[in-house]
């Protein structure tokens, strides 16, 4: 491959995919050189998608601040590696030839400039925050050895092609324009951005992507950006681009159509890594069922809870997926297919299971060392919020009548002045039990202990624990639920269970990476009726904190 395609496109691909891990240990960073408008100045106006990677240091270095010891040495090295990779063979250097002078980069995908072909092409635009340095690498670049450089002109513009003697394939095409560096594996490609730098329409200026990145999301110190303006066109195009469209049914197509445009940022603030998504649906698009889950589930659970699912009304869901299938016979399928499960043990889906799941839900795994699960190291428990008691109780009657007859002994016992319904299998203790833990909240629970414990208020309950609030209390609010993971007590059950065995083949970089992580919250909110907005927070230890 050429010296080009060997070094100034890897250095999108460390922005892009080491820059998550690597950059958080990589001493210094570059400064700013332009803005995501800036960049997209010379991209075509046609570009599907856009992804901005900022090089302002204050975002790299506020994640430096993160990780533990252990990780950061085992980043460093691979950064190190990495980067001598990059340059092998060559007498450039990383730091030397490259890092003073690459800034901000833009990656946009454009529909094919080359007639008879559906193939996505990729333009790279990398900002030049020193002009001098960067000639004096591209001179060196071309020297390497065999590395072979042509150039042709193009609307005044000169345009060159880099090319390895040995891999007649590898040619890449760049253009300096302005303060900015466009590359492409495609001379077509480059050609579209120097007319855009003479004056055809822009991404910056299509109206779609201008107000995408004047308003963009909010997010402390942003690292990266990624902006689709007309996201049913563009999902649709990318997606007949693989090699799977032809399995994806029209009505499931049509419905892309219904996101008028998305937009994500990533952050780096106190708390970690903070991602944030939002789609914006189109006027006509049908309106968004939302409502604010109020949050007391989560009480439920205990402080052991390792992963927690939570949301309301899954009642409503249901209901939406049936109408919704009704024009998508891949989800008619399944909805058929969960009918007729259920309906062979007497069940009717829609009145029985999912009529009285009106309320609010939470489905976690709890860490368990007692009990016949002790060995794999959790159990699970799903509460439920009903108005309908009487339906609800009566789906559980039937459940039982179910359960004894495929040899599970049924029993009822009182704990705590609650009446606890139990499936014990043949001289064992309790696999399962179900009970109310008030008037409208049901719990059901798999293994022993946790059958016991679900009875009383939780004496440290999880919306009260450290844990819990360092990675969820700055998520937005009011909101749909929670996806959390606590992952110091997920490593703790991979470390003692059964699990371990399975785990054993993780790399310890891996491990290293996976104990700088105190959890993962998500939630989804919604600003109005056409905006969804999904929030990511990846809690990250502060570098002082040591491996255990």
């Amino acid at each position: 491959m050429s010296a080009f395609k060997k070094v100034l496109l890897p250095v999108a691909a460390i922005a892009v995919v080491v820059g998550g891990a690597a950059y958080w240990f990589m001493k210094g960073g570059p400064i700013d050189s332009s803005s995501p408008a800036a960049s997209a100045e010379v991209v075509p106006d046609e570009a599907l998608m856009a992804t901005f990677i900022a090089s302002d240091a204050k975002g790299w270095d506020q994640l430096q601040q993160f990780g533990t010891p252990e990780a950061q040495k085992f980043v460093g090295q691979g950064v190190q590696s990495f980067q001598a990779s990059l340059l092998k063979g060559s007498q450039l250097n990383y730091d030397k030839d490259l890092k003073p002078w690459v800034g901000n980069v833009m990656v946009a995908v454009l529909p094919s400039a080359s007639e008879g072909t559906q193939q996505s092409d990729t333009l790279l635009v990398v900002g030049i925050k020193d002009k001098v340095r960067a000639l004096a690498f591209a001179n060196q670049a071309k020297s390497q050895p065999g590395v072979q450089t042509r150039e042709s002109d193009y609307k005044g513009i000169k345009i060159s092609a880099t090319t390895q003697k040995d891999q007649p394939n590898s040619t890449i095409y760049s253009a300096v324009l302005s303060d900015r560096l466009v590359l492409a594996h495609k001379k077509a490609t480059v050609e579209q951005a120097v007319d855009t730098f003479k004056g055809a329409p822009s991404f910056a200026d299509k109206s779609g992507a201008a107000r995408l990145m004047a308003t963009g999301v909010d997010v402390e110190n942003p690292i990266a950006q990624i902006y689709l303006p007309n996201y049913g066109t563009s999902v649709k195009q990318l997606i007949a681009n693989s090699p799977q469209a032809s399995q994806i049914p029209p009505q499931s197509m049509q419905q892309l159509d219904q996101v008028e445009s998305l937009v994500v940022g990533v952050g780096v603030d106190d708390s970690g890594l903070r991602v944030k998504a939002k789609a914006k649906a189109k006027p006509q698009a049908t309106a968004m069922q939302y409502k604010p889950v109020p949050g007391k589930v989560v009480a439920a659970f205990p402080t052991d809870t390792i992963a927690l699912v939570t949301g309301q009304g899954l009642k409503a869901a249901w209901t939406t997926m049936v109408e919704q299938a009704q024009n998508v016979p891949q989800s008619q399928i399944v909805v058929d297919t969960v009918r007729q499960q259920l309906q062979a043990v007497n069940l009717d889906a829609d009145q029985e299971v999912f009529g009285w799941m009106d309320g609010e839900f939470g489905l976690g795994a709890i860490a368990l060392n007692q009990g016949v699960l002790s060995s794999v190291g959790f159990g699970g428990v799903l509460v439920l919020e009903t108005s309908d008691r009487t339906t609800a109780e009566a789906t559980l009657t039937k459940l039982d009548a179910i359960a004894q007859k495929n040899f599970m002994q049924v029993a009822q016992r009182n704990v705590d002045g609650k009446t606890i319904t139990e499936w014990k299998l043949p001289q064992q203790e309790s696999v399962l039990g179900h009970g109310w833990l008030n008037q409208n909240s049901l719990f059901i629970a798999v293994g022993s202990p946790l059958i016991d414990g679900m009875t009383a208020p939780a004496k440290q309950p999880l919306d009260q624990s450290a844990a819990f609030k360092t990675v969820t209390s700055s998520l937005a609010k009011p909101n749909a639920g929670y996806f959390y993971l606590d992952m110091d007590k997920i490593m703790a059950v991979m470390n003692t269970s059964l699990l371990k065995t399975q785990t054993s083949s993780i790399t310890p970089e891996t491990t290293a990476m996976l104990n700088s992580i105190r959890g993962l919250g998500i939630t989804v909110t919604q600003p109005d009726k056409t905006t969804a907005q999904v929030e990511m927070l990846l809690a990250l230890k502060p570098k002082a904190v040591s491996l255990k």
